[in-house]
């Protein structure tokens, strides 16, 4: 059989809810604060992904407008029932200190490109909900419970409740069946049926290096579920040289052949910090089934680098570049930042993409940036902007970013007399007060003419350039630390931060006066380099 090398998902894609339909795979994957919500990936051998739909698309069903850094859409779970999709979500609203507002949501649809539904609101107890259809019929809800009062009670179990999918609610008792491990932190639970046992997969130890998956069981769907011989059946906690580190957070599914595959979230640090630039990625293990009934991992605990799936990776196309134009609308690699309210941010009109300046880069409201996820530890950048700026309120360019806290923003801007100037912005490492930083002087640029905007990173260094139109790039600013963009860096306490690098292009207004900047074209061009560890 085929040999891959993790992770199957690069980039910001964590939380996997992996589903078979016949010969179609898909993995469900959370996307926190950018819109539109819930990624989900299509494969028919394990191997080749791609990106099919993003079913929360509009503000019936998801309005993030508000919600902090590393908030919004939190670990969908996609199952069928035999007729039709269903996804489960939390939208969370407040994630630091002692309070978690998070709500939950029930979305359904005929086929995987939808049209989608308006959300059922299921409850607001906890987060991290999947539904489990079970073979007499009857469909249940867990998600892990919330209690406020003190550690370690803060994750406080798995909640039970079944769903009533005619009455379009949560109905009958509330049961606590699993309160996790002496890990702690349960969370992430998916139910399972097999030889008359009930399995309960859920994640333990936080989202940071004791990440890991544990497993459980019961005779009855709401008993009291013991734990796995051997308690966590994937994790790097105890191995901090794996290439796969934080791994946990998972979903099982099984090939028409029988074969059993998990499916996790997991991160692969850089530099001396063990930093996590590209986020939680989505790697796949082999699993069996063993004579006592209880699931393993193959060559487990610890994640494989290197796995047996049923395909072939195109890794053509992982390192081809990727020339974005606008003739067709928004590529499905970009996403944007909370609103629903696209008209107000961005358009697509004449071959190009049209940003209207809005709030800062550090808004939680509505910021006009659009940008793809960096899934190579080493690419190039580039694009072509058309912007007249007023004065030192109106700026829009090329950024590499990670949250309102950690960012680097290449601005085409003006001086407070309008004198047009090139500008890099870096609010690095900037939490808790969000303060700017500029690494070099100001570049004045002539008052008219389209201006190139590009950056190569490498490993951890990041350079910017730039260019007038048909001129050639030159370097502008320091050597920049692009190591900085990671979840470790994210701008919180440990198990805060958990989106990824994006870099795109923004405009920002802060007149008011929604100035546009029209964009030509992106680039982004993967580059082989002795840092990226995803090369074989």
């Amino acid at each position: 059989m085929p040999q891959i090398t993790n992770p199957i998902l690069p980039g910001f894609n964590p939380d996997p809810s992996i589903l078979r339909v016949g010969d179609d795979y898909y993995i469900a994957t959370s996307t926190f604060e950018w819109f539109p919500g819930v990624q989900i990936h299509h494969s028919r051998d394990l191997a080749n992904w791609d990106l099919v739909t993003r079913p929360l698309n509009r503000a019936s069903q998801l309005d993030m407008r508000g919600d902090p850094d590393s908030c919004g859409v939190w670990a969908p779970c996609l199952t069928h029932d035999g007729e039709r999709f269903w996804l489960v979500y939390t939208d969370v609203k407040r994630k630091d200190g002692s309070f978690k507002d998070a709500h939950n949501y029930i979305v359904w649809a005929d086929t995987i490109e939808g049209p989608w539904s308006d959300p059922i609101y299921a409850n607001s107890s906890g987060f991290d909900p999947s539904l489990f259809h079970d073979d007499d019929g009857r469909k249940w809800f867990v998600n892990m419970a919330w209690d406020h009062r003190v550690r370690p009670l803060l994750f406080a179990g798995i909640m039970l409740q079944e769903f009533d999918p005619v009455a379009g609610k949560l109905v009958g008792p509330i049961n606590n069946i699993y309160q996790g491990t002496d890990l702690k932190l349960v969370e992430g639970p998916h139910l399972y049926k097999r030889n008359g046992w009930y399995y309960l997969l859920t994640a333990e130890g936080g989202t940071a290096y004791d990440h890991a998956c544990t497993f459980a069981r019961s005779r009855t769907i709401d008993g009291q579920y013991e734990t796995h011989p051997d308690k966590h059946i994937l994790t790097s906690k105890d191995t901090p040289l794996a290439a796969i580190q934080r791994a946990g957070h998972g979903d099982i599914v099984e090939t028409p052949e029988g074969k059993t595959y998990l499916v996790h979230l997991g991160g692969r640090p850089t530099t001396q910090e063990r930093r996590c630039v590209l986020g939680r990625e989505t790697s796949i293990q082999e699993a069996y089934w063993g004579e006592d009934d209880w699931l393993y991992i193959k060559n487990g605990p610890v994640p494989s680098l290197h796995v047996e799936v049923p395909g072939t990776r195109d890794e053509e196309k992982y390192w081809a570049e990727q020339l974005y134009t606008f003739e067709n609308g928004l590529h499905k690699d970009f996403q944007w930042l909370r609103t629903p309210e696209t008209e107000r941010i961005f358009k697509t009109e004449n071959g190009k993409l049209t940003l209207f300046g809005r709030e800062s880069p550090g808004s939680w409201f509505e910021q006009a940036l659009v940008a793809r996820r960096q899934t190579h530890f080493s690419y190039d950048a580039e694009t072509l902007v058309d912007f007249k700026p007023t004065d030192e309120r109106t700026f829009a360019g090329l950024t590499a970013y990670y949250s309102r806290y950690n960012f680097f923003y290449l601005t085409v801007g003006a001086h407070s007399d309008g004198q047009r100037e090139l500008l890099i912005m870096a609010s690095e490492m900037s939490w808790p007060d969000g303060k700017l930083r500029f690494p070099a002087a100001p570049v004045q640029i002539p008052p008219e003419g389209k201006v190139k905007l590009a950056l190569t990173i490498r490993g951890r260094k990041l350079q910017f350039f730039y260019a007038m139109e048909g001129e050639d790039l030159q370097p502008i600013g320091p050597v920049l630390d692009a190591s900085l963009l990671s979840d470790e860096c994210g701008g919180h306490q440990a198990h805060g931060s958990f989106t990824g690098a994006f870099v795109g292009v923004a405009a920002s207004d802060l007149n008011g006066t929604a100035s546009p900047a029209h964009f030509d074209y992106f680039i982004y061009r993967p580059q082989h380099d002795a840092s990226d560890r995803y090369e074989v």
